[in-house]
């Protein structure tokens, strides 16, 4: 976990809809997240409340990536008019502060390394759980 600039730091609140197959996004969004590198903090302030806050470091990661990761991953983001322009103004200013602090960015590289992680984690056909000497005969 990384601790940048304390004006690099960011504290978003990210809202879930329902319905959704999984009864506690906020829960399994929190479990998707706590290893995603300039990420800082999570947590769920309300358990009754569908939604989780965030703390990360903007020169590592921003909240447009953290809401694209959980949408590709099938969470039900809120949509509703005000969460949309909210992102969209927390998008714009985060691009710009980023654009200013003149860092490189290699958003290809955590992106792939989040959805690698979520990848091997799944139950999925495409493990083969014979022992490496028996998986040359078939």
């Amino acid at each position: 976990m990384s601790t940048g600039h304390p004006d690099q730091i960011k504290h978003r609140e990210i809202w879930f809809r329902d319905p959704h197959p999984d009864p506690s996004q906020a829960q399994s969004a929190l479990l998707v997240l706590s290893d995603v590198p300039g990420i800082i903090h999570l947590d769920i302030p309300d358990p009754d409340r569908n939604c989780i806050r965030v703390s990360y470091d903007l020169a590592e990661i921003n909240l447009q990536i953290i809401d694209c990761l959980l949408s590709e991953l099938g969470f039900h983001l809120d949509n509703s008019l005000m969460s949309r322009l909210k992102r969209a103004l927390y998008y714009y200013t985060e691009e710009t502060e980023f654009e200013n602090l003149g860092i490189p960015r290699d958003q290809d590289h955590t992106t792939r390394d989040i959805f690698m992680r979520c990848y091997r984690c799944k139950r999925h056909g495409c493990r083969d759980d014979r022992p490496e000497y028996w998986r040359h005969y078939l």
